[in-house]
């Protein structure tokens, strides 16, 4: 797989989802076997004023990017096909350190023709030291237009005379 492609992809839909760009996801690396995402410490994340903690939905938020870029095999085009997120378990273990980025890794460990399952970490400093982890399923090959969008395209079709 070649690194360059893939990298920009990675980069670019971080920065074309809404809520992955508000939240300042950026991409940091990947390989056939991992990807590693990040969200810079940030006033605007703060969950608890009193310690300067970033808010628990913003973790969720990058564990479900960084563990849905890697269920996606390399040769499934986003603009193709989407996948969704199936089932999602987050196991919290402590608090982010307040002024550190947050990085989440990723790393798939079983496709079917399917389904993906992955396995994530968020942390600070090392990923042997996880502030939280997470277990999740994604459905790979959904529709990646809205079903609105299908049924209005479908009906403006003409019926088969017969």
């Amino acid at each position: 797989m070649s690194t360059e492609q893939p990298q920009h992809d990675i980069a670019q839909h971080l920065q074309t989802v809404p809520h992955s760009r508000a939240l300042g996801m950026r991409y940091i690396s990947h390989s056939d076997s991992h990807c590693e995402v990040a969200i810079r410490y940030a006033e605007h994340l703060i969950g608890d004023p009193d310690t300067g903690v970033i808010h628990g939905g913003a973790i969720t938020a990058l564990l479900d990017n960084a563990a849905g870029m890697i269920a996606r095999p390399s040769d499934m085009h986003r603009d193709v096909a989407a996948i969704a997120t199936l089932d999602m378990r987050i196991d919290y273990m402590g608090a982010a350190e307040p002024g550190m980025d947050v990085h989440a890794r990723a790393h798939c460990f079983k496709r079917t023709r399917n389904v993906a399952f992955v396995r994530a970490v968020a942390f600070t400093h090392s990923p042997e030291q996880p502030i939280a982890t997470c277990t999740a399923t994604f459905m790979l090959g959904t529709r990646n237009a809205p079903f609105a969008e299908k049924v209005e395209s479908a009906a403006a079709k003409p019926e088969a005379a017969g």
